[in-house]
């Protein structure tokens, strides 16, 4: 054994690392994973989880997965990383190829980074200095719609909801931006044009401080799991172009097939000039994000003669990264993924819908491959993760809301157990 290995590596975990958005001294349970493979967990003590969650929603294709398990391998043997500052590479190449093919087609430029909270900060970057090279030096600030979550840092904070964002504590450290309400209806027979009113008032009173516009397309995702009409989008399209102003769609969460499209912005049928892409884009084997963007906001970036994007992550485009998220968008586009969408859709939708009229259950909704039960009052996540788990089922609720965003080969009879083990614990709520 090794001199850095601690005889016991659970007790040593639990007093030295950390967990997200958990406390050191009073921590929640935590579960030791030994193994994965298709959608199962297995824990250390040998129980068996189907996991519900798609590990972070990222893990798509499940785990073990033969394809890009070679992927991997295959990289490894030529290259693990290398910088991306004055080098490149064939598997940067061949996933921004990959990329531009599937993504809107007004995308035309790839910036890869290491996280969805970075791709999103690149995206805010390309916006403010797209304006600074038409010489616009006031336009800075960002519009959104509240509800929204774009990440953990600090240029994404200041998008998210101030008040349900989970980022309370780093009030007036911020930058401060504008927030219009949210869209309440979620299909476009439910749209009502008043819905548009205050993002509308937004942008006529503030439209000279403000550089872009971030949603979360269709799916508002950390901040509540929130689905709204594609008619919103098509409206904020167009009062973006009225006022020429930029349109930056975060995809992390909803991209490549979540909601049944392969993009949810595919939903509205209409294209942003900046996309924030991450999560799934490697089917979760590692860490890796892209932000795309049009020829327009990269000619607009090099209007003042320069051109340069100031970022530069030092794992950006790293090849192993790159080479198995090629492999994980080929294996996609080879798979019937829609109809896994679709059947997933189905099935959640008559499965879950049982739980509507409980006590204690505010709502229940499906979009794609995404199921919530919300309760009226918060839950209490460790006592509700305990009932799951009893059951076989792996999830991860927060706040008032049990959901599933599985992996896309998940069986109907492992779906089945999933379903059954919410509605079981929803009625003991």
């Amino acid at each position: 054994m090794s001199q850095f290995i601690h005889p016991s590596w659970a007790n040593f975990e639990r007093e030295h690392v950390w967990h997200p958005y958990a406390s050191m001294k009073n921590p929640a349970p935590v579960y030791p994973v030994t193994s994965a493979s298709g959608v199962m967990l297995e824990f250390e003590d040998g129980r068996q989880m189907i996991d519900g969650m798609a590990s972070w929603w990222c893990a798509i294709h499940g785990y073990n997965v033969p394809e890009l398990n070679e992927a991997v391998e295959t990289q490894l043997k030529a290259m693990a990383h290398v910088m991306f500052g004055g080098l490149t590479h064939k598997p940067a190449a061949d996933l921004a190829e990959a990329l531009l093919k599937i993504a809107p087609n007004d995308m035309k430029h790839v910036f890869f980074s290491d996280s969805g909270s970075v791709s999103v900060e690149v995206g805010i970057k390309m916006a403010i200095q797209y304006w600074q090279a038409q010489g616009k030096t006031d336009k800075q600030k960002l519009l959104t719609i509240r509800h929204g979550y774009h990440g953990d840092t600090f240029g994404t904070m200041g998008v998210c909801d101030p008040v349900s964002g989970m980022h309370h504590l780093f009030t007036g450290m911020l930058t401060e931006h504008f927030f219009a309400d949210a869209p309440s209806a979620e299909t476009d027979a439910a749209w009502d044009d008043s819905q548009i009113d205050s993002f509308r008032s937004q942008l006529e009173a503030h439209h000279h401080d403000i550089a872009a516009v971030i949603l979360e397309p269709i799916v508002q995702n950390a901040g509540g799991m929130r689905f709204y009409a594609p008619e919103f989008l098509r409206q904020v399209r167009r009062l973006c172009d009225a006022y020429d102003l930029l349109l930056i769609f975060d995809e992390i969460a909803t991209g490549f097939g979540r909601t049944g499209k392969m993009f949810a912005c595919e939903h509205a049928a209409i294209q942003p000039d900046i996309m924030c892409v991450g999560k799934a884009l490697t089917g979760g084997y590692m860490t890796l994000a892209a932000t795309l963007c049009s020829s327009k906001v990269c000619d607009g970036i090099h209007a003042d003669g320069a051109g340069v994007l100031m970022h530069g992550p030092t794992f950006m485009a790293n090849p192993l990264a790159c080479a198995v998220a090629l492999a994980s968008i080929e294996l996609l586009l080879k798979s019937p993924w829609q109809e896994r969408a679709v059947n997933i859709e189905q099935q959640l939708e008559k499965e879950l819908m049982s739980c509507r009229d409980r006590a204690g259950v505010a709502d229940v909704r499906v979009k794609g491959a995404i199921g919530v039960i919300e309760m009226k009052d918060a839950v209490d996540v460790a006592a509700v993760q305990k009932q799951l788990i009893a059951q076989g089922v792996w999830l991860r609720p927060f706040g008032k809301l049990i959901y599933t965003m599985p992996p896309y080969i998940i069986s109907n009879h492992e779906l089945k157990k999933v379903t059954a083990a919410m509605c079981d614990v929803v009625s003991t709520l």
